[in-house]
């Protein structure tokens, strides 16, 4: 795969607790990732652009939830995330401070 398309596999990391208490125990990092993505194609990605090794990569499919918007019910849009396990000594700072 070219380096344009891989630049394009990550759409951003996923920001919950969850996200951020494997990140602290774990050392691993979850990103929303294109939902043609796969699990090689995100491990590519993830050591082009963070220039670090990856361990293992697992890819969850996410269902939109079925919402109402005042007396129509509408629905959420499905989507992907991968959690990315990095090798040990190796880490991804996402705040964006330097330290």
């Amino acid at each position: 795969m070219s380096q344009e398309k891989l630049m394009n596999v990550l759409l951003g990391p996923h920001v919950s607790e969850k996200s951020a208490r494997i990140a602290e125990t774990a050392n691993q990092f979850v990103f929303r990732v294109r939902r043609d993505a796969t699990s090689t194609d995100i491990k590519a990605a993830v050591e082009l652009m963070f220039e670090v090794k990856v361990a293992d990569v697992n890819v969850v499919n996410v269902g939109g939830k079925q919402k109402r918007f005042g007396q129509r019910l509408g629905r959420r849009q499905d989507y992907k995330k991968a959690y990315v396990r990095l090798a040990p000594g190796q880490s991804i700072d996402l705040t964006g401070t330097e330290a």
